[in-house]
C-alpha cells in the first residue's frame, strides 16, 4: 500500500502534505507484508528514493533528512544527475539532457493483494512525460516497476536507454549472486564481491536464446555473503525475453547503484509525438531472513502470477525425443505410450519430426516451417496418436518450433521476405533454420495460426511443447523502414508476447512448455505464458543436481521439468543409477525422456513404485516452500534440500551425493528446516533400492524440533548416491 504522512504527525488521511524546506514534501510509501520501498515527492522538483527494505511502523523521520538528500528515484541523463542513468533521451531539437520532477501521483487497488502506485514525472523544460509503475504484491513480498515514457514534442525524439528500474543501497559492502552457463550447463551459480568498476550482466547480441549465458537474475546480499536463512538479501528478474542488462555500480561513498532493463545497445527508439513507449517490468523482493525467503517469495509470487496455471498440479509425462529422436513410425509411438501407461506415466509428448511432406523432418537439415503432419511416418495422422493415448488413459502433447525455418522449406520458399537477414549479405545458419521476422504483423498471425493448426490436429492434444533453438544473426528485418531497423529488438520480443497473448486467449487451457535449447528463455516476460520451463537440455542427473540448484534460486519447482533419462546419458555418457536419477528428477516436475523398452526388467517395477511415490509427494514438491539445506558448489560434493507444505504437514527431503567416495559407514548429516517445531512426524524413506533403509529411523516419529536441531543421518557414502525422506504429521 502506499502511505503518505505529515512531519509533525500521523493522521491517516488519504494525501496530506507537509513543510520541508518551504515546500510541500511528501512521503510514498509502497508496502508489503514485511518490506517498503520510500520515495520523497516534492512537486516540481525530482522524486528522491529514500528506501527499500523491511518495513517500520512510521517512516516519518525519512522526511527529515531533507528532500534534496539522496538519489533521484528515476535518474535521466542530463543536469546534475552523476549516478547509473535509468533514461537517456535526444529530444526534438536535438537537446542531450533531460530532467525529471514530479507531477503527481495515482494509487489504486488492484485486488485484495495488490496494489499500484504511479508516480508521474515530467521534463522541466520538454513536454516529455514518464510514469513509474510499482505494483506491490503484499503477501509475497514483491514489488514490480515499470516505466511508461511519452510526449508531444513537435518532432520525433530518440530514446537511446530507458531503464525498468533504478536502485540505490547503501551498506558496507556488496555480495552478488549470479547465474550463468552455456548449453548444458545453464543457471549455475557464482557470488562475488562487488568492487570498484561494478559488474554488469547483459545480453545484446541474441535478440533470442538470451538468457543462455547470463540470466537477467540476481540475488545481493549485504555486507557478507549471502546466508539461506539470515541477514538482508535483495533478489531481482528482468521480465523480458530480449537483450537486456544489468549494472551494478558501487560508488566511492560505499552506495551500489543497480539499474535493470533492455539492453540499450544498437536500440535506439525512435518515438513520434503522441506515442508511448513501456518496458517489461522489474520484479524485486526483499527478505530479512537470507536469500531463502528471497526464493519462496519469488516462487509464491510466480505459481499466483508469472505463470499459467500456478495452483495446479504438473503431470508426469514421457517425451519421445532421446528414445526416438527422428527415427519413428506409429508403432514405435504406440510401442512408448503402452509401456508409460504401464508405468504410471500421466502425458505423453510427440517430439521434433513429426511433419513436412515435401521435405520431410527426418532430421534438422530441412521441414522446419512446413507443419503439415508426415504422412509417410504417420499415415493416419496425430488425431490417432492421440486418441491412442487417451485410450490408454495417458494426455497427448507435440512439439513445435514456429518462430524458425529450414533453408530447405517450402515457408522459405515461398516467404523468403519473412526471413530475419541484413541487406545484401548471406544468411547465417545455425542448426541449419533461420530466425523468422516476428516484428512483421504478418509472421505474427503465421505463428498464431501455425499454433492453431497444430492445436487442431485433434481435440485430445493437451500439451504443446514451444522450442526456438537459435539467435538472431546478422539482423534485419524486411518490414520495418530503413530508420527504425534499431526497433527490431524490441519488436521482435513485443511480436513474440502479442503472440502468446492470442495463444493464450483462444487456448487457455493447454499445457505450454516454454523451451530454447533447454533454458535459453528463462525469464518471467516468457514463463508468464507457459505453464512450465525446460531447465536444460543435459539431461545428466549429477549436472542437473547444480544446474536445478542454481535455476530453483529464482524459479519455482513446479515449473522445472526435470526427466529421467538413459544411462549412459546422452549428453555426458555417465552411467547413473537409476534411483539416483528418479531421486533427482523428483525435485521438480518429474518426468522420463527415454526410449521405455531400454529399462531393464530389473528396473520398472522400481520405476513403477518411484512414479507412484512423486504422486504421493507431488503438492509438496509442487507448492510447497524450499528450503536448501546443502549446496552442491560447497566443496564437500553434497546437496541436500527440503521441500515443507505450507500447513507444515507433510515434507520431503532430497539428499545427494555428488562426487566424493567416503569410507564405508560415513553418513551425510542433516540438519532440516521450515517444519512445524511442535508437530510430530513420521519418517519414511521413498525410492528404496533394497530393504535397509539409509535411514535407521525409517518409519519412526520425531518432532519437528528433533529433526531442525538434531537432524537426520543418511547412510550414502559414495558417490551418486542419494535418498528422498517424506514426513507426514503424526
Amino acid at each position: 500500500m502506499i502511505r503518505i504522512f505529515p512531519l509533525l504527525r500521523f493522521l491517516s488521511l488519504p494525501c496530506l502534505a507537509v513543510m520541508l524546506h518551504g515546500q510541500n514534501a511528501k512521503i510514498l510509501e509502497i508496502t508489503t507484508a514485511d518490506s517498503a520501498l520510500v520515495l520523497v515527492a516534492t512537486p516540481d522538483a525530482p522524486v528522491v528514493f529514500r528506501h527499500y527494505g523491511g518495513k517500520a511502523n512510521d517512516m516519518r523521520a525519512l522526511l527529515y533528512k531533507g528532500h534534496r538528500e539522496g538519489f533521484e528515484a528515476y535518474p535521466a541523463f542530463g543536469g546534475s544527475n552523476h549516478a547509473n542513468l535509468a533514461l537517456s533521451v535526444v529530444h526534438a531539437d536535438g537537446a542531450l539532457t533531460t530532467e525529471l520532477v514530479y507531477a503527481g501521483h495515482e494509487h489504486r487497488a488492484l485486488d485484495g493483494n495488490r496494489e499500484e502506485t504511479v508516480v508521474h514525472l515530467k521534463d522541466k523544460l520538454y513536454p516529455l512525460a514518464v510514469d513509474l509503475h510499482f505494483t506491490a504484491h503484499k503477501a509475497e513480498n514483491v514489488i514490480t516497476q515499470r516505466v511508461v515514457l511519452s510526449h508531444r514534442e513537435k518532432a520525433p525524439v530518440r530514446v537511446e536507454a530507458i531503464a525498468s528500474a533504478y536502485l540505490p543501497l547503501q551498506a558496507g559492502a556488496y555480495y552478488l549472486t549470479h547465474f550463468h552457463g552455456a548449453w548444458g550447463r545453464e543457471m549455475h551459480m557464482t557470488e562475488e564481491k562487488l568492487t570498484p568498476g561494478g559488474k554488469i550482466i547483459e545480453e545484446y547480441r541474441k535478440g533470442v536464446q538470451t538468457t543462455m549465458s547470463d540470466n537477467p537474475s540476481f540475488m545481493l546480499a549485504l555486507d557478507h555473503p549471502a546466508d539461506e536463512e539470515a541477514g538482508e538479501v535483495y533478489a531481482g528478474a528482468l521480465a523480458w525475453s530480449g537483450n537486456y542488462k544489468l549494472l551494478f555500480t558501487p560508488d566511492e561513498r560505499e552506495t551500489l547503484h543497480i539499474t535493470a532493463g533492455m539492453n540499450p545497445f544498437a536500440s535506439a527508439r525512435i518515438l513520434n509525438p503522441g506515442e508511448t513507449l513501456e518496458t517489461p517490468e522489474m520484479v524485486l523482493t526483499y527478505s530479512a531472513q537470507g536469500r531463502g525467503q528471497a526464493s519462496r517469495n519469488l516462487h509464491d509470487w510466480s505459481r499466483r502470477y508469472a505463470l499459467a496455471h500456478g495452483d495446479e498440479p504438473r503431470s508426469v509425462l514421457l517425451n519421445s525425443w532421446e528414445g526416438a529422436y527422428f527415427t519413428f513410425d506409429e508403432k514405435t509411438l504406440t510401442d512408448m505410450m503402452d509401456a508409460a501407461a504401464g508405468l504410471g506415466i500421466e502425458m505423453f509428448v510427440l517430439d521434433d519430426g513429426w511433419f513436412g511432406n515435401k521435405y520431410p523432418r527426418n532430421d534438422a537439415k530441412a521441414g522446419l516451417g512446413d507443419w503439415q503432419v508426415n504422412k509417410k511416418k504417420l499415415p493416419r495422422g496425430i488425431g490417432h496418436l492421440a486418441d491412442y493415448a487417451v485410450s490408454k488413459g495417458l494426455r497427448f502433447g507435440i512439439w513445435i518450433e514456429p518462430e524458425m525455418v529450414n533453408p530447405k522449406s517450402e515457408l522459405a520458399e515461398t516467404h523468403p521476405e519473412w526471413v530475419v537477414k541484413s541487406p545484401g549479405r548471406e544468411i547465417p545458419q545455425r542448426r541449419q533454420q533461420w530466425l523468422l521476422d516476428l516484428s512483421n504483423p504478418a509472421v505474427q498471425d503465421f505463428v498464431a495460426k501455425t499454433f492453431d493448426e497444430v492445436a487442431a490436429l485433434s481435440p485430445n492434444i493437451t500439451y504443446i511443447k514451444w522450442d526456438a533453438n537459435r539467435p538472431v544473426l546478422s539482423v534485419g528485418s524486411e518490414y520495418l523502414p530503413a530508420d527504425r531497423q534499431t526497433h527490431f529488438w524490441q519488436d521482435y520480443v513485443k511480436g513474440l508476447y502479442s503472440v502468446y497473448e492470442r495463444v493464450r486467449a483462444k487456448h487457455p487451457r493447454i499445457t505450454i512448455q516454454l523451451c530454447s535449447s533447454g533454458g535459453a528463455r528463462l525469464d518471467y516476460g516468457a514463463l508468464k505464458y507457459h505453464d512450465e520451463f525446460w531447465a536444460s537440455d543435459n539431461t545428466n542427473a549429477v549436472d542437473r543436481v547444480l544446474i536445478q540448484y542454481g535455476t530453483n534460486m529464482i524459479y519455482p519447482a513446479i515449473a522445472t521439468a526435470s526427466h529421467v533419462s538413459a544411462s549412459p546419458n546422452h549428453q555426458t555418457g555417465m552411467m547413473l543409477p537409476l534411483k539416483f536419477r528418479f531421486d533427482v528428477a523428483m525435485s521438480g516436475r518429474l518426468g522420463m525422456e527415454l526410449q521405455p523398452k531400454d529399462i531393464a526388467d530389473a528396473d520398472l517395477e522400481f520405476a513403477r513404485n518411484a512414479i507412484q511415490n512423486y504422486k504421493r509427494i507431488r503438492p509438496v514438491v509442487q507448492q510447497g516452500d524450499l528450503y536448501r539445506l546443502c549446496s552442491p558448489y560447497d566443496e564437500n560434493g553434497r546437496a541436500a534440500l527440503t521441500y515443507v507444505a505450507k500447513d507444515k504437514k507433510q515434507a520431503v527431503l532430497f539428499a545427494y551425493n555428488l562426487y566424493h567416495f567416503h569410507a564405508r559407514g560415513f553418513t551425510f548429516d542433516v540438519k532440516l528446516r521450515g517444519l512445524d517445531p511442535a508437530k510430530t512426524y513420521t519418517v519414511s524413506e521413498l525410492n528404496m533400492k533394497t530393504a535397509k533403509s539409509v535411514f535407521a529411523g525409517n518409519k519412526k516419529t520425531f518432532t519437528g524440533d528433533y529433526l531442525m536441531k538434531i537432524g537426520v543421518s543418511l547412510a550414502i557414502p559414495r558417490p551418486q548416491e542419494s535418498a528422498v525422506l517424506y514426513m507426514t504429521e503424526e
